[in-house]
């Protein structure tokens, strides 16, 4: 069985209405990175903090996944998948896909702010200042922040180096080191992209360009690469 290997972006979630990373202005929902995204501003504010990332939460288990979701999950009828992912929701899961790898953790689990590998379901939406880990240290969203480590690049970097197909999609590559996977995928392998606005990037020209939204771009790959 064939793999096929795809890396997604802030794009693809935009769609089912989550505002992207960041917007034009620099700001995430009106806030400062360094204000909100950083280990120094939970020491700095936590309750701020974690705030933030509550009404995150709370966005992404009301948005819904989008045609592209549903899409890529039925490539796993004839494909071996796997997605690896900069997004932080849910929505590739909910939308049906059983092998994705999130590299900048995921909103929908707390971790503990004393060992990252110490996760937890969160009931509802809401991490309170009270809640803690086994160790006794509060519970912060299982989000990597800007100066984290990625803890899944090393494993994601193998993925790319097996695909026998890869997909881009809705992705910048602004941010490393995620951006730096594309480097991992063997050269001779078929490469897409599927952006509204194509970004430049090395070795662009070796990728067969879709340039439309991630909602029509995807379900047409797809009825391609399954052959119906």
């Amino acid at each position: 069985m064939k793999k096929i290997v795809i890396l997604t972006g802030a794009g693809i979630s935009a769609e089912s209405g989550l505002k992207t990373f960041r917007d034009s202005d620099g700001l995430w929902e009106g806030y400062n990175i360094e204000d909100v995204a950083t280990p120094e501003a939970w020491r700095r504010n936590p309750v701020l903090v974690q705030q933030f990332y509550n009404e995150r939460r709370k966005s992404v288990i009301e948005a819904q996944p989008n045609a592209a979701h549903y899409a890529l999950a039925k490539l796993e009828e004839k494909y071996d998948v796997t997605i690896i992912t900069q997004n932080i929701d849910d929505l590739h899961e909910r939308g049906g896909s059983t092998n994705v790898v999130h590299l900048h953790g995921i909103i929908t689990r707390s971790q503990s702010s004393k060992d990252s590998t110490l996760t937890y379901p969160i009931d509802g939406w809401e991490i309170k200042m009270d809640e803690t880990c086994e160790l006794g240290s509060p519970l912060r969203a299982h989000v990597v922040w800007f100066g984290e480590d990625v803890p899944m690049i090393e494993t994601a970097a193998r993925i790319c180096q097996q695909a026998d197909v890869f997909i881009l999609i809705g992705s910048s590559l602004a941010v490393y080191p995620a951006a730096g996977l594309v480097n991992y995928v063997p050269r001779h392998v078929p490469k897409y992209i599927v952006d509204p606005k194509i970004p430049q990037m090395s070795g662009n020209s070796t990728f067969i360009k879709i340039e439309e939204k991630a909602s029509v771009g995807v379900p047409s790959l797809v009825t391609d690469l399954l052959g119906h």
